[in-house]
């Protein structure tokens, strides 16, 4: 789903992968051998998921939550929400000196054009087996290019546990366009 539908209400343990991001990151964090179950910010791209995941290989797809995480909420069940920070908030955590980890989930050559200088730089493919680089007694304020794979690295980091975890919405992109200063060190 959308980085902020997402931070708006999930069901717990639900990976962040928005529709076109599905034929590439689905591979990184869904197993072949467990059942998936779709939830959906728009019916209408039933069809379009569905397909996406039998051409990667899934063929274990169980079903799709009828009205999406409204109609789990308004049926009373329990949701997690994501809290989100703008590049600004983000910002001025930093120029305070909390206490906050910078997690960088974008590529390689996206990292070496320039960094929000202190990062810890993990691609959100290798997120879930290197979780031991990432320190459990911050917070962590995810990021990427534009926030969708943040948003992704963002629930790998809340189903393993991690309590205070923030999506940066409009991740480095916001972050230059504000202009506030990156680092290629």
């Amino acid at each position: 789903s959308e980085p902020a539908a997402f931070g708006g209400a999930h069901i717990k343990r639900a990976y962040s992968i928005w529709l076109e991001g599905l034929p590439v990151f689905a591979g990184w964090v869904l197993s072949y051998d467990k059942p998936i179950l779709l939830v959906l910010e728009d019916q209408r791209h039933l069809e379009r998921a569905v397909r996406y995941l039998i051409r990667a290989g899934y063929d274990q797809i169980t079903g799709y939550l009828k009205d999406g995480t409204e109609g789990w909420y308004n049926a009373g069940f329990h949701t997690e929400s994501l809290p989100l920070l703008s590049v600004h908030q983000l910002k001025a955590k930093i120029d305070r000196g909390d206490e906050l980890l910078v997690l960088d989930t974008r590529g390689q050559d996206e990292w070496n054009t320039g960094h929000i200088k202190g990062a810890l730089h993990v691609y959100v493919g290798h997120l879930e087996q290197r979780l031991a680089e990432v320190p459990r007694d911050n917070p962590v304020a995810v990021i990427c290019n534009v926030g969708h794979r943040a948003g992704l690295g963002a629930s790998i980091l809340l189903r393993a546990g991690y309590r205070e975890v923030f999506n940066v919405l409009g991740s480095v992109k916001a972050w230059v366009a504000a202009g506030f200063p990156t680092t290629t060190d």
